[in-house]
């Protein structure tokens, strides 16, 4: 195993240690939704709650249960996503979607300017069935903020 490995390893195991953003919260906020999701392959589990104002992503809690790629995944969601604008979120979505699909090819700069500690999953492209983990959290937010924009209209 390269260092390089070894060290994305290190990030994924401090995120499923140190999960940020477990805990749902209620949010006082006009917006909120929230999104459970289940892997049915292996039984992971996600509940996610964001809370939306106007179009800044001000706040992403979560519960859930299952391996470490999975809970890791919505930790580094937690971090990533939470303060910014619906547009860079959706940005940061869809550059972690890309990472799951190029099959453990590296990041480009632009890709890993974006993603942060989200680029220590790019080994987990390589195996299929730890893509629907490491996405798990990605799709809950993705739903829950449709959920929340739902109540906007």
């Amino acid at each position: 195993m390269s260092s390089l490995e070894q060290m994305y390893q290190q990030v994924i195991m401090d995120h499923a240690r140190e999960a940020h953003g477990r805990g749902l919260v209620d949010l006082d906020l006009v917006q909120v939704g929230e999104s459970h999701q289940v892997n049915t392959t292996c039984g992971d589990e996600i509940r996610l709650r964001v809370g939306l104002d106007h179009d800044t992503v001000a706040s992403v809690t979560w519960e859930g249960q299952g391996c470490s790629i999975s809970q890791a995944s919505v930790s580094v969601l937690h971090e990533l996503v939470e303060g910014q604008d619906l547009t860079d979120a959706e940005a940061t979505m869809e550059a972690f979607r890309a990472l799951m699909q190029a099959k453990g090819e590296a990041p480009d700069d632009d890709q890993e300017e974006i993603l942060g500690d989200a680029t220590a999953f790019v080994g987990v492209g390589k195996y299929p069935a730890r893509i629907k983990c490491a996405m798990l959290g990605w799709m809950a937010f993705k739903d829950a903020i449709i959920q929340a924009r739902k109540d906007q209209s």
